[in-house]
C-alpha cells in the first residue's frame, strides 16, 4: 500500500491563492492508497466555506474521517484520514495542551482502522503544537494507553503527521522508541517545510517494526511547492506478520 501525509494549510498556496483544487491535484499525482491531512478548513469564510474534506474526497472518490481539532464561529478546523480501502473511525479527540498556556491553538488526532487485502491496519494522524512542551505532553499522550499504547490497537500501526518537531528532537526520540521513521528506513531523509525551498524535516510517518518500507520520498512537483507551505511524504509499505511488539508509555528523552 501507499500512504501519504500532508499538511494542506487549509489549502492556501504560497502564491496566498486558495485552491483545494490544487491540494487534490497534487493528492492525484502521488496515487496514494491512504492520505492523512491536516490544516482542513470546513465552512470558514476565510476559504470560501468550502468543506476541504469533503471537496477533495470527493475529487479523488474516496470515503474519509475529519476531527475538528477547533470549532472556529461558522465552521471547523482540523484532520482528516481518506481512504480508497475499507476504514472505520476508531477515536478521534483532543491532544493535551499546557495548562497554564490556555492560548495555546488546540490540536487533534485522528485514528481509524484500515481494512488492507483483509488486514486491519491502524492508521494514527496527528498535528502536534508548537511549543516544545506541549509537543512533548502530546508525544507522551500518543504513546500512552489511549492512543498506539492501547490494547485495540494492535499490529500494524502507522502513525503520521505535521509534528512541528526536528529529528533531534525528545518528541522524535519517544516515538523511535517504539516505530520506526520510514523516511530514515528508506535512505536519507529530505526536509518537507517550507514548500518553496524547504530546510525542516517536521513531517513524519512512523510504522510498526512488522511494516516493510519500500520507499518514502517527499513530493516535490511545481504544483506541490505551490499548494501548500509543506510539501507532501509519500511511502510505499508492505505488510508482515505480527511479531508481537508492544508499546509503551514511557519517554526516552
Amino acid at each position: 500500500m501507499t500512504l501519504l501525509t500532508y499538511n494542506t494549510h487549509s489549502a492556501v498556496g504560497t502564491d496566498g491563492a486558495i485552491a483545494p483544487e490544487r491540494i487534490a491535484d497534487v493528492l492525484s499525482e502521488c496515487d496514494p492508497d491512504i492520505i492523512c491531512l491536516q490544516e482542513l478548513d470546513i465552512g470558514l469564510r476565510r476559504t470560501g466555506s468550502v468543506d476541504q474534506a469533503r471537496y477533495i474526497a470527493c475529487q479523488l472518490k474516496m470515503s474519509y474521517h475529519f476531527h475538528p481539532a477547533l470549532h472556529i464561529a461558522e465552521g471547523q478546523y482540523g484532520n482528516a484520514v481518506l481512504t480508497r480501502f475499507p476504514m472505520r473511525l476508531v477515536r478521534a479527540g483532543a491532544l493535551p495542551g499546557l495548562p497554564q498556556r490556555s492560548r495555546l491553538e488546540k490540536r487533534g488526532a485522528v485514528w481509524v482502522e484500515v481494512l488492507v487485502q483483509d488486514r486491519p491496519v491502524q492508521i494514527v494522524t496527528v498535528h502536534m503544537g508548537l511549543n516544545r512542551r506541549e509537543r512533548l505532553a502530546q508525544a507522551v499522550a500518543l504513546t500512552g494507553p489511549e492512543w498506539v499504547g492501547a490494547p485495540q490497537c494492535k499490529l500494524p500501526v502507522i502513525l503520521c503527521g505535521d509534528l512541528n518537531a526536528l529529528p533531534a528532537s525528545p518528541v522524535h526520540r519517544l516515538f523511535r522508541a517504539n516505530m520506526r521513521d520510514a523516511h530514515l528506513a528508506a535512505g536519507r531523509p529530505q526536509a518537507t517545510w517550507p514548500s518553496k525551498c524547504a530546510i525542516a524535516r517536521i513531517d513524519y510517518i512512523y510504522v510498526s517494526k512488522d511494516v516493510i518500507v519500500r520507499d518514502c520520498t517527499v513530493h516535490r512537483s511545481r504544483l506541490a511547492r505551490l499548494a501548500s507551505d509543506h510539501l507532501p511524504l509519500l511511502a510505499r509499505l508492505e505488510i508482515t506478520e505480527p511479531e508481537g511488539m508492544r508499546f509503551t508509555d514511557e519517554e526516552d528523552t
